[in-house]
């Protein structure tokens, strides 16, 4: 596969995902509204309402069809990303090889036990996952470019975005990213305190070896990425001043969710703050209703349990205080209530550990 074809092929599934996203996701919005305005008063409706007046349209189900489709075009078959990326595995490796393999800005941990709920989905549809393969990072990277096609290159980048609600107008000494991926959530916190200590842990090997190269083409002297469960971490109590995350929550069971914000709270020094970035905020059932079938056919299963859970009791019962959740605007034109087209519910969802607690 050449690399004009393999291109060609990325920019029309992007194009075609760009008009699912805007005009077919509008249709379906459309249809629904004229159903609901002659049977039921569409503000009081339920998901399984909506899903009763939407599931069995041929609009619907076409809709359905191609978001499941398209993203497992971007990833699979001749010009998939995965293809791509394997016919030149041996150039790949290669600048994997150069990354600092180990010590200050990288540490792996061959022998860290993979969860089930983990290994047993191929998420987002990423053939054998972000995990199981070396070139698994750098496939998912080039991936995420295309995940919100609305975006564009335009605008501050929404980690940047992120970044300025997590640190308000304060300067964190301690900084640990909680599920870091390929390190692109942690980028701006190791760029923007560089007199500040930067911690990232994620499960996925491929991932944060990737991470780690970024950090170092940077010249960054003050981030270290590590193999590691963020539910279960070895740092000591008390440790950090923020935690962050970023799409991290909605890829994890409740029990696990749990785990999570438990180890957050421990490693967070008294007074320090946890700012989690992930989708949660959905005001009405249509919303909720296509939610829920985007975590399907994308291999989210977690998805729709995070979006049904009370988060704010969960954190004021894990010890947390000023809990805020808030919707976030990925960008400066985005308008909550229009639902104009396809989005994913981006929710900033933030709590902190008490003065003096010490536990």
């Amino acid at each position: 596969m050449n690399d004009r074809s393999f291109v060609a092929a990325q920019d029309f599934l992007l194009s075609a995902k760009t008009f699912w996203t805007t005009t077919l996701y509008g249709a379906v919005r459309d249809s629904y509204a004229d159903k609901a305005s002659s049977s039921q008063d569409e503000a009081s409706a339920s998901v399984e309402a909506v899903a009763e007046a939407l599931e069995d349209t041929t609009l619907y189900q076409f809709y359905a069809w191609l978001e499941r489709h398209l993203q497992r075009m971007k990833y699979a078959g001749r010009y998939g990303l995965v293809s791509y990326h394997d016919e030149r595995r041996a150039a790949f490796l290669d600048s994997l090889d150069q990354i600092e393999s180990e010590g200050r800005l990288l540490e792996l941990n061959e022998n860290l036990d993979l969860p089930a709920y983990y290994t047993g989905v191929d998420i987002h549809q990423h053939p054998g996952g972000v995990w199981s393969d070396a070139l698994a990072g750098i496939v998912y990277e080039r991936g995420a470019r295309t995940t919100t096609p609305l975006l564009g290159a335009a605008g501050k980048d929404v980690h940047e975005r992120f970044t300025d609600v997590a640190l308000g107008d304060g300067a964190p000494k301690t900084v640990l990213d909680m599920g870091c991926g390929f390190g692109k959530s942690t980028q701006p916190f190791y760029r923007r305190l560089p007199d500040s200590r930067i911690e990232a842990v994620d499960l996925a090997a491929p991932c944060i070896k990737l991470a780690a190269g970024m950090a170092q083409k940077a010249q960054a002297k003050n981030v270290r990425f590590r193999q590691m469960n963020a539910s279960n971490t070895d740092y000591a109590s008390g440790s950090f001043d923020l935690v962050t995350s970023t799409m991290v929550l909605h890829e994890l069971p409740p029990k696990t969710i749990g785990e999570f914000l438990d180890e957050a709270f421990r490693v967070l020094s008294p007074g320090g703050r946890m700012v989690n970035l992930d989708f949660y905020s959905l005001p009405d059932a249509f919303r909720r209703f296509i939610h829920h079938g985007h975590a399907r056919r994308n291999n989210e299963p977690y998805m729709g349990p995070l979006a049904e859970m009370d988060l704010s009791a969960l954190l004021k019962s894990k010890g947390f205080v000023d809990v805020e959740i808030v919707p976030f605007k990925e960008s400066d034109d985005i308008d909550l209530e229009a639902n104009e087209s396809w989005r994913f519910p981006w929710t900033v969802i933030a709590a902190t550990k008490p003065d003096g607690c010490t536990s």
